[in-house]
């Protein structure tokens, strides 16, 4: 529950609002972050806010109605199998009158889109969009082209199921980027197993800058 209150009354995001917090980095991140998540907070207190202590990106965000929010796509005659698909408002263009908005597919493309073309969609348990799994040590997000996708990942984790092959094969291939970075960076002394696309295991060990590995 992103608007449950601490012992003060105050929300996450309101919390943030405070000169010690607003003078962290990262505070426009974790603003998105909960925006995304459906937070409500009081406008024009914490648009004056993060003006008073010079975080004017974050007051532009705050200060248009679907700044941060995740959002449908609706109504869009001009492309219309983006209709259905969701996104999240980057910014607003008061100039056009339109927000920059990055669709939530695997591909990350950036859109300019009118208001009157976007609903809001806040993210939900069930419907997130995204899922951070924390595997062996590392966070893996897994990104879908679908909300559907999405929705059926997150069924299958909740109802005990085997994940779809495709979801394997995307960590698979998550992990395996991962090893090869350490690897790559001398931060890997010992051999692990790495899985690969066809599920089998190979060895990654310590790799030298301009060699490849050996099969």
């Amino acid at each position: 529950d992103v608007d449950r209150r601490d012992f003060q009354g105050q929300t996450l995001i309101c919390s943030m609002f405070c000169p010690e917090m607003l003078s962290e980095c990262g505070v426009i991140e974790r603003a998105r972050l909960l925006l995304s998540w459906g937070a409500s907070f009081p406008r024009e207190v914490c648009v004056s806010t993060a003006r008073m202590y010079g975080r004017h990106e974050l007051a532009n965000l705050l200060e248009s109605e679907l700044g941060g929010r995740r959002c449908e796509i609706v109504n869009l005659s001009a492309r219309p199998e983006l209709n259905g698909k969701t996104c999240v408002a980057d910014e607003y263009l008061p100039d056009s009158n339109r927000y920059r908005v990055t669709l939530e597919t695997k591909s990350k493309a950036i859109l300019v889109i009118g208001p009157g073309k976007l609903k809001r969609r806040d993210r939900t348990p069930e419907d997130c969009g995204y899922y951070l799994e924390f595997k062996n040590g590392r966070a893996v997000r897994h990104d879908f082209d679908s909300s559907e996708d999405c929705r059926a990942f997150v069924a299958a984790l909740n109802g005990g199921e085997a994940r779809p092959a495709v979801m394997e094969e995307a960590e698979a291939r998550a992990e395996r980027a991962a090893a090869e970075l350490l690897a790559e960076l001398g931060l890997d002394d010992s051999p692990h197993d790495v899985p690969t696309s066809d599920s089998r295991v190979k060895k990654s060990k310590k790799k030298k800058r301009g060699k490849k590995n050996k099969n």
